[in-house]
Parts: structure tokens; sequence; C-alpha cells
């Protein structure tokens, strides 16, 4: 077998949304309700926040009068746990269909949240309901945030270039919403509330020299020392408070040179040679601060500002929706992607593709 048919592919991605979306200027009046009582100059911060987070649409996994209802942590994480599995048996199941595997075929699956919290984790769930495997090979991925979707393609090209012939399937699923805290007016809470929505994603990967799609080439994981504090969730009575430094646009500027060059020079590339950035879209702050960044290496990142405003920030989910729209569109042969994204540790992931 050649090295070409050893490598790792991403034979494709699928996504699926939750039933309930409200676009900005809908949630307003449900702002105003839990703003009531509040400064006035206070309501309009918030509501300033809101209609200027680049976002235009938001899904949930529940009623957005829900997320503004006074539920505890059990109810919310109730919720959480219920509209997991059907997200994640339906995007699985949707992936599969789009590639023509079965259940099966799948050797090595990977569930990735840190919305909620689950035991047994999502996977055990979903090779009941797909009837996979029974002796399939399960990793979830629980605690590394926004970065996780790329996360998990590390682990599952790890395990497949050391198991030729073999499949794995990624399954992302996140409920940042089960997550707002509705006694906490922090600003951390305010702009995730602003930022952050539901979503699910599937992404099919192989070793099996039948399967074709962009392979990777490389994966790499860069941590910023003493920066865990910067982002992450606190676990309260109340549930997953968020933490959310201001100046994590700024800490990634600043070692953004150091991320990006060794990476791809280990590669023997430069920024030129990409021809594709897979960016997944944090916030508005951190999309400008990134775009400024590759647009003084002329490249652009228009597909995450894209996605980011259909769907706002699904942490984990959200770089897959952002690698879908490349595959969707189709790479040609010999052309680069790089992937990248930010998440509690503080670090970034990178995954390199060819087409």
């Amino acid at each position: 077998m050649d090295s070409r048919q050893q490598s790792v592919k991403i034979v494709g991605i699928s996504k699926e949304l939750p039933p309930y979306s409200r676009e900005t200027p809908e949630i307003m009046p449900l702002l105003d309700g839990w703003l009531a009582g509040k400064e006035e100059r206070f309501q309009r911060k918030v509501k300033k926040i809101f209609g200027n987070a680049a976002v235009d649409k938001r899904y949930s996994i529940m009623a957005p009068e829900e997320v503004f209802a006074a539920t505890s942590f059990e109810e919310k994480n109730d919720i959480y746990v219920r509209e997991v599995i059907k997200l994640g048996e339906k995007v699985l199941d949707k992936a599969l269909k789009k590639s023509g595997w079965s259940p099966t075929d799948i050797d090595y699956i990977i569930t990735v949240s840190c919305t909620g919290i689950m035991i047994p984790s999502l996977d055990a769930y979903l090779i009941n309901r797909l009837k996979l495997r029974q002796d399939v090979i399960r990793l979830p991925v629980t605690e590394m945030g926004c970065a996780a979707g790329i996360s998990a393609m590390v682990y599952a090209n790890e395990f497949l270039k050391a198991n030729p012939g073999k499949r794995a399937a990624i399954i992302a699923v996140e409920s940042p919403t089960a997550t707002f805290q509705l006694d906490d007016y922090s600003m951390a809470n305010v702009v995730s509330a602003a930022i952050f929505g539901d979503g699910a994603a599937c992404a099919l990967l192989s070793s099996h020299e039948e399967d074709k799609g962009p392979s990777i080439v490389d994966t790499g994981m860069y941590h910023f020392f003493e920066a865990e504090e910067m982002m992450g969730f606190k676990l309260t009575n109340m549930g997953l408070k968020m933490i959310l430094d201001p100046a994590v646009p700024e800490t990634i500027a600043g070692h953004f040179s150091d991320i990006i060059h060794p990476f791809l020079k280990q590669n023997e590339l430069k920024i030129e040679d990409i021809d594709h950035l897979i960016f997944h879209p944090g916030g508005k702050k951190i999309v400008q601060t990134v775009e400024a960044l590759f647009g003084e290496m002329g490249k652009n990142i228009d597909d995450t500002k894209e996605v980011l405003r259909l769907y706002g920030n699904m942490s984990s989910v959200t770089v897959l929706y952002v690698l879908e729209r490349f595959i969707d569109r189709g790479m040609h042969p010999g052309e680069h992607g790089l992937m990248l994204s930010f998440g509690p540790g503080f670090s970034a992931q990178r995954v390199l593709l060819k087409m």
C-alpha cells in the first residue's frame, strides 16, 4: 500500500440544527424581560452587544423563552442530555447515508461536547441507537471547548494512521444556550449569550484505500503558558458559568506568528501556499483580529464570517460547518487548507489538509 493510500482522508461532513431558532431582532424583547430593573445604560449596552455580535440567527435545543426562564441546572441538563442524543443520532445517520457507509463500518467513534454533563457519554447511546459494532473503539472528548472539533480530528488521525483500512466518525454536539446563567449579569455571560448558538456536526474520516477526500497532511497543538484562566467554565450550583477573558483576541494576536509559520515550515510550506483558511468563528472580536492578521498575509476568512452570521459560535461544532463549506464547494487537486481553532487551556489546534 503506498503512502497516498495510507493517508487519512476526510470523507464527508454533515450538519444538523436543533428545532428552535430566532433572528437577532426577535431576541430583543426577551432581553427586556431579563434586564428589567437594571440600569438603563447597562440595558442599552447589553442590547448593543447582541445587535453588534455579527450573528443574524441563533438555533437552540429549547425555546428561547425557556432559556430565559428560572430553571435549575438539573432541569437544563436533562434537556441537554435528551436533545444531544437526538441531534447526535440524526447527524451521524445523515453522514453515514451521505457517504454510503453502514453503521458497522465505523471502527472508532469520537463524541465531542462541553456544554452539559452526561455519563455514559453520547457515544454509548449512539452505539445502541444505530447498532454500531460491539467492538467499536470509543473516545468522548469533554473538556476542550471550542477547539475540540479539531482536537477530535487530531485523535482520529493518530488512530487511523496507526490502523490502515479503518474508519472513524467524529460527532460534535453543543448547546451553549443550556449554560446560560439567568442571574449572571457579567460581561462574560452577556457576550457568550450574544455570540453562541446550538448545533451538531459529524465528520467521517478514513484510512481505507477506497475512500476519497482531502488528506490530513499534519496536525498540531500549541499551548499558551500561564493562560488557564482565560477561557472555560466554572461549575457552580446553577450550572456551567462562562469564563471569557476580554484579552483573548490580543493574546491570540501576540502568538499568531508562532502558531502559523513554524507549523507550515515543518511541512515545507508558507502561508502563501495555503488556498483555504478554515478558521473557527469564536466571536466578532476574535474574527476581526484574525481577519486582520490573515489580511496582512493576503488571505481572507469570509466563510468563517458567514458561518458566524448564519449560526453563531456553536463551540466545537462550528469549525466543522466552515470545513463543510469548503468540501461541498470542492477543493482542487494539489490545493492546501489550514484548519485553526482556539480553546480552553489556552490552546490553538491546527490541521493541514491537501486535496
